[in-house]
């Protein structure tokens, strides 16, 4: 009888590992990885390793590889002992076996470092064992997704080395770049990875066999020969056609005692030496002064100075690794797990060098086995129930392999693109981070110590020396962030939404979309799913804080928070927007792509905060997108024609340097709006509410933002600094109360006057309340004059401001 307590929704990687000494170091850092990784999959991903003990070096390759399977099969049946199935959709427990958990029915593994090829092996112990995943058990089989073949991990980790070249002004795919490598043209990730450029001047890599160094490529030739290892068999360094290598070039094997350096390979290391051991020659390697390093290997080759050799868990590579702070690449890819330790990356980024982290650069392996095993549940109830048949099913799956990439592949730009908006921003909200740290300790959620997060005084040093949180402490947050919101959606209601749980369709492929939308929206997974999609679009768009940040300032619990986010997003067009920013990658500056996302994205988190305060009773999604979206539209046309004069030369001007840098169509007019100006929600509320035009409701917002200097006010309101959670508050509520009164104001006005002119009605008003309005704008006055800000100042300001439309309503 055994006894045990499972993991609930368990899904990863099983690896074959040859380090003896250091597996559960090894599987350990991989544990790690795979738990922030869970961010972007539908169940809670875990990673597993296991040893061949038996294996000696005179065994030949096939008695190897089947002590390796032999230890393989045990492992997968002794999972699958102590795993709940379903059987006619209902949970059958497994045999002389006493569950302390709950139902848990999902399992599936997926293929790593040593297991790549033996999917179908474990596939068969599904099927042997009546698992009710069949071949959706183990992703990547026969009748699956090759990652291999579709190179997608590799493609995964190239679209952050894309985005941190384009963020240096350099274009992979057609600007020529120099590249070190780790790993040979066999493997999976080095060998796809060194494919996806043809613009790529490779010159150097290594393998635990060989040294290959090319000091001046010729990009072509070279391209078309690792092509050609990549597709054949012999695909190692010493294959590669010599007659091809520059000159001072070579393939030097580990082996030799000392590898001479000619005058190009000195010139390339940076050094005088005429002679190195092919240890210290990779060391000075890595130290090399190129574009990029892509990691595509196994071993950890970079700590921090602060690490000691003992604490990497990697003896193989000890006396090659070096030091984040001797790193001299600009960007270092890591389409391997485990490159570099944590610290490492930290002290690598604060100098200067650009790199996520491994569970961020390779993910989609993860998220294409996720899509995989999706699409599996779902057209293997179409064949139970007879509307496939299984040579139609493995047609499908097989003709829906480029849209999977596809899919899998934008989500990896958007996590990305996330990080970035987050490192361009940090700098100025570093507090927001501090306090989302900080509330996810109070949860118990996050050990800063064990993810090697900066503590409040590190923060306070670093902003002391103009630095604030590296990139790789930024790819925690987001997988913190990510994890707890999908968590919390998970176990609301908001999958009841019909509209917020269109989200299940984004995960499937179109061809499934017409075909077999009633069964996608009934799929066994639609919760888990839906809580997916939604917290990472929510954390991609709005940002690592967002979330935390909304229910600091307004309670909320997370369906609600999401429900309006989905609202605000869909009103402000935000989807639209990012695909026309998208489209100019590469022809626009970075930087000026991210200016103009955290522009839109300002709006919608306070389209979001608007929502949220203003429907406290229940937000009809569906009803309220249909009604704010295109009246919204006709707010912001209306607006560029009432602004005053000098706002509206203002927009003219800022529209201009917005055309001079690529930006047009209808998103010109928008992108220039001024940035003190609401976000346009408030005044569709006053026609709402009012019974008033769009263009009246306009008109009546604006002329009264103007005339009590209402714009000046609320810019001095959003910058306000913040440091803790009551200012927070505070400076999100005096927001919230400015345009409150002000849409109340336009209300009381618009009724009291329905058939004057506005300008006439606003004179009317102002004469009629002119002491009021005098005591408002000498309070304003006292604003503009005073020496610094502080939130009671505000506080008493906005109390005039109550008064003046109190009077106003018992006019």
């Amino acid at each position: 009888m055994c006894t045990c307590a499972r993991l609930k929704w368990r899904a990863g990687g099983l690896r074959w590992s040859d380090r003896i000494e250091d597996y559960r170091t090894e599987v350990l850092g991989l544990v790690k990885a795979q738990q922030v990784k869970n961010a972007v999959i539908v169940p809670s991903g875990a990673k597993g390793g296991f040893v061949a003990k038996r294996l000696h070096s005179g065994m030949d390759r096939a008695a190897f590889m089947e002590e390796g399977i032999a230890c393989y099969k045990l492992f997968i049946r002794g999972l699958l002992d102590i795993t709940d199935n379903l059987v006619e959709g209902d949970i059958t427990k497994p045999e002389n076996v006493v569950c302390l958990d709950g139902d848990d029915p999902y399992l599936v593994v997926a293929a790593d470092k040593g297991t790549a090829t033996f999917s179908d092996i474990a596939n068969g112990i599904s099927e042997e064992k009546g698992h009710w995943l069949g071949d959706a058990f183990a992703s990547g089989g026969s009748q699956g997704y090759d990652h291999k073949g579709m190179g997608i991990t590799a493609k995964g980790a190239w679209v952050s080395v894309q985005r941190h070249f384009r963020e240096l002004g350099l274009n992979t795919q057609t600007d020529a770049f120099t590249a070190i490598g780790i790993g040979d043209m066999g493997g999976d990730v080095f060998g796809n990875g060194m494919l996806l450029s043809e613009s790529m001047k490779l010159v150097a890599a290594f393998n635990h066999l060989h040294i290959f160094i090319d000091p001046d490529p010729e990009p072509a030739a070279a391209y078309a020969e690792r092509k050609r290892l990549f597709e054949s068999t012999a695909s190692g360094w010493s294959e590669y056609n010599k007659a091809l290598i520059s000159r001072g070039g070579g393939v030097y094997s580990r082996t030799d005692k000392y590898i001479s350096l000619s005058p190009e390979v000195q010139a390339l290391l940076g050094c005088t030496d005429t002679r190195l051991t092919p240890t210290a020659l990779i060391s000075r390697l890595l130290c090399s002064e190129v574009d990029l390093i892509w990691n595509g290997g196994i071993g950890t080759y970079v700590k921090s100075s602060g690490e000691s050799h003992s604490e990497v868990g990697d003896k193989a590579n000890d006396a090659l690794r070096v030091n984040g702070e001797q790193l001299r690449c600009r960007v270092f890819g890591e389409g391997g797990n485990l490159g570099m330790t944590q610290k490492g990356r930290i002290e690598y980024c604060l100098r200067g060098g650009a790199c996520n982290t491994d569970f961020i650069d390779n993910a989609a392996g993860v998220d294409c086995s996720d899509h995989e095993v999706n699409i599996k549940i779902l057209i293997d109830e179409q064949v139970a129930q007879g509307n496939l048949t299984s040579k139609q099913r493995n047609a499908l799956l097989a003709s829906m392999t480029d849209d999977v990439s596809r899919l899998v592949l934008d989500n990896n730009y958007r996590q990305t693109q996330s990080l970035s908006i987050a490192e361009f921003s940090v700098h100025t909200r570093i507090n927001e981070y501090r306090r989302f740290m900080d509330y996810l300790e109070e949860l118990g959620r996050l050990d800063r110590g064990l993810e090697f997060l900066p503590t409040d005084a590190q923060v306070a040093d670093r902003v002391g020396r103009g630095q604030a949180l590296a990139r790789p402490e930024l790819c925690v947050l987001i997988s913190y962030a990510k994890v707890q919101l999908k968590e919390l959606l998970a176990g609301s209601n908001i999958a009841a939404d019909p509209y917020c749980a269109e989200a299940v369709m984004d995960v499937f492929p179109e061809a499934l979309h017409e075909r077999y939308a009633d069964a996608i929206k009934s799929h066994k997974l639609k919760r888990e799913i839906i809580a997916t999609q939604l917290a990472n679009d929510f954390v991609n768009n709005l940002g690592i804080t967002a979330y935390h940040r909304l229910v600091e300032t307004t309670g909320s619990h997370a369906d609600e928070v999401v429900k309006a986010y989905v609202t605000s997003r869909d009103v402000f067009r935000f989807e639209d927007f990012h695909r026309y920013i998208a489209s100019h990658d590469d022809r626009m500056p970075a930087k000026t792509q991210y200016e103009l996302l955290a522009t839109m994205i300002r709006r919608v988190r306070r389209g979001t905060r608007w929502f949220l305060k203003n429907r406290r009773g229940g937000l009809d999604v569906a009803g309220e997108v249909e009604n704010f979206r295109p009246r919204l539209a006709e707010v912001q046309k209306q607006t560029g024609e009432l602004l005053p004069d000098q706002q509206r030369e203002e927009w003219q001007q800022r529209a201009a340097a917005l055309e001079a840098q690529g930006i047009d169509g209808e998103w010109l007019d928008l992108m220039a709006m001024p940035e003190n100006l609401f976000s346009g929600v408030g005044i569709v509320e006053i026609s709402n509410q009012s019974g008033a035009s769009i263009a009246e409701c306009t008109q009546m917002f604006l002329s009264l933002m103007h005339e009590l200097n209402l714009n000046w006010f609320a810019t001095q309101l959003s910058a306000i600094k913040v440091d803790n959670y009551w200012q927070a508050n505070a400076r999100e509520s005096y927001i919230d109360d400015l345009e409150s009164q002000a849409r109340k104001l336009s209300i009381l006005l618009l009724n009291h006057h329905p058939d004057a002119a506005i300008p006439q009605t606003i004179s009317a008003w102002l004469s009629e309340n002119e002491p009021m309005v005098a005591r408002w704008m000498a309070m304003v006055k006292r604003v503009e004059s005073s020496s610094g800000t502080d939130y009671a100042m505000f506080a008493v300001a906005l109390r005039e401001l109550y008064d003046l439309v109190q009077v106003t309503a018992f006019q």
